[in-house]
């Protein structure tokens, strides 16, 4: 029987040396990525700013969005460079702005990352990771430093390049990793039929996306197939399934149900949450995203 965290998780990112939530409010966050300063809209900060209108000002971008699937252009104080380095723990990446207000990471996954790097750190070099919809490969790099054999499957071409990008810069070019741009339904339906197995997936998809052949992703819609799909990829004790949404409505309790089904019958235990910033003061923080995860050990 799959046992059920009796109470939610609130896993917490705090400042680290090159990332900072320095501040939030009117609808906007304000944070260092590495040397720069950037402000990009959250509806959700309903409060007002803490700091200074002139430390607002004085941020080196700002981006402004112009619809509401997060599209719209960055504004520029003074030149920026195309990239610039950043780094978590041994993990390094190159931040790059984007034309839909992220900077190929996502600050609040470091929570992920801690738990993953955990998780791994005691499994050995035979552990095998399934990471779909994996962008730039922060996630599959953690595992790669820690000695799992990833598998990486995301449907963008620009993604899987930067996140190679990435793995060169953190000296894991030549780490087992495979680099896969498929549509994540299609990789996951084929590995089913090739009697493919993982100990780990990771699953962080969009609320709506688009697989290199057009092939159209609707969170609420596809789901739990995608979820039925990878869990019957996961094999082993030290097995688990992590599932992460940015989805407003999709609570980590609903993605506990949704996993809780899938994997009912198989033991362990689902933990589910919010994954959330905290500013820099330590007295507020924002939520981002929702997560539930699975683990054959309870």
């Amino acid at each position: 029987m799959v046992t059920l965290a009796l109470s939610p998780t609130l896993a917490l990112t705090a400042p680290w040396a090159d990332y900072a939530l320095l501040d939030s409010g009117g609808g906007r966050k304000l944070e260092q990525f590495g040397p720069y300063v950037a402000i990009r809209p959250e509806a959700q900060c309903l409060w007002r700013p803490a700091l200074a209108s002139e430390t607002w000002e004085a941020a080196d971008a700002v981006f402004k969005a112009s619809d509401e699937d997060e599209a719209g252009r960055w504004r520029f104080a003074r030149p920026l460079p195309p990239t610039w380095p950043m780094a978590w723990g041994e993990v390094a990446f190159l931040a790059r702005p984007t034309a839909f207000r992220h900077l190929g990471v996502f600050p609040e996954q470091a929570a992920n990352w801690a738990w993953l790097d955990q998780w791994l750190t005691s499994r050995g070099e035979s552990y095998k990771l399934l990471n779909l919809f994996g962008y730039t490969g922060v996630s599959s790099l953690v595992a790669a430093s820690r000695g799992a054999r990833v598998t990486h499957v995301d449907a963008s071409k620009k993604a899987i390049a930067w996140g190679k990008e990435n793995a060169d810069r953190s000296s894991l070019a030549q780490a087992p990793i495979r680099w896969i741009c498929e549509d994540v339904r299609k990789w996951v339906e084929r590995e089913g039929r090739r009697g493919a197995r993982y100990q780990g997936v990771i699953l962080d998809p969009p609320k709506y996306g688009r697989g290199p052949a057009g092939e159209v992703w609707r969170l609420y819609d596809d789901l739990a197939a995608l979820v039925a799909g990878c869990v019957a990829l996961i094999e082993g004790p030290a097995s688990f399934l992590l599932v992460n949404a940015y989805a407003e409505r999709l609570s980590g309790l609903a993605l506990a149900g949704l996993v809780g089904e899938a994997v009912a019958g198989r033991g362990g235990r689902i933990d589910f949450g919010e994954l959330a910033l905290m500013e820099q003061s330590g007295a507020r923080g924002v939520g981002l995203s929702s997560f539930a995860r699975w683990s054959a050990e309870a």
